[in-house]
């Protein structure tokens, strides 16, 4: 098998299973969340080190327990160079401390037919890649639901066309599944903790409202950032067209929280996709 093995284990997050386990532990047990009284369909979660967003993401992945998808796709920007639009892994399993995780590779091919036919590309495969925001989700997705199929998709060119033709192409080829979505993002990076605050919640608020295109607008108006906003618009439209009909935030914080400097912080978010079933 072709393992990707984990370029942050050790850095991002703790490289032996026992202290990572430990940690995700203790993230989630900090955690006093009710998940949604409804079929959960995606989480919205930040991707810096665990130091900094582990206490913000377990709001997201506590809302995970007991569900059984037969496949999760994870949705990350790529923060490095690339002329690719959208990419996927070229290895068949990623490895953390918790083990392998393996890559769904009649779901990228079933996505690659789709994407075709949605925006005329296809998702670009790359070995031994350093992006962090995709991997990082992984153990907290590992300890929760234990095994399960990866679909890996990394976005370079965060355009309302490319994320809205990836949400629909998902839609398409996930009618029938019990699929899991996750995108992957931290919000407005490095300004001083109120003007943080102000963009941040402008950009929750649009993701509460379930406005994908908002949600992709917000950095054009100059009134909300985030990183990951092709991953989040992506996932919103993906999971509207399967039938998710509301969007929960369930908290945010900034890395001032942490380190206590608030001259400068990145902002950190989380949210639940789910269906209402009595409003659908």
């Amino acid at each position: 098998m072709n393992i990707r093995p984990s370029p942050i284990a050790g850095s991002w997050y703790p490289g032996q299973a026992a202290s990572l386990t430990h940690d995700l532990d203790r993230y989630l047990s900090q955690t006093q969340i009710e998940p949604p009284d409804g079929k959960i369909w995606g989480v919205v979660v930040p991707h810096a080190g665990y130091r900094y967003s582990g206490p913000v993401a377990a709001y997201g992945f506590n809302c995970l327990h007991g569900l059984q998808p037969d496949l999760v796709v994870v949705i990350s920007p790529l923060h490095s160079l690339h002329r690719a639009s959208l990419l996927t892994t070229a290895h068949d399993a990623y490895e953390t401390p918790l083990g392998l995780v393996p890559v769904a590779k009649t779901a990228v091919s079933q996505l690659n037919e789709s994407l075709h036919k949605q925006i005329g590309t296809v998702l670009t495969p790359i070995a031994h890649d350093r992006e962090h925001s995709l991997e990082i989700e992984l153990p907290f997705l590992q300890h929760i639901l234990g095994q399960f199929r990866l679909l890996p998709i990394m976005i370079r060119q965060q355009s309302k066309q490319i994320a809205k033709g990836l949400g629909l192409a998902l839609a398409d080829i996930l009618r029938g599944h019990n699929a899991l979505l996750v995108a992957s993002s931290d919000l407005s990076h490095f300004y001083p903790q109120p003007q943080a605050k102000k963009l941040d919640n402008e950009l929750l608020r649009r993701l509460a409202a379930f406005d994908p295109a908002g949600v992709m607008n917000a950095e054009d108006e100059g009134v909300g950032f985030a990183c990951g906003r092709g991953a989040i618009a992506a996932v919103m439209w993906a999971t509207r067209e399967l039938g998710a009909n509301r969007v929960s935030v369930l908290r945010h914080a900034t890395s001032g929280n942490v380190t206590g400097d608030f001259s400068s912080v990145v902002g950190y978010g989380t949210a639940v996709i789910w269906q209402d079933i009595d409003k659908a």
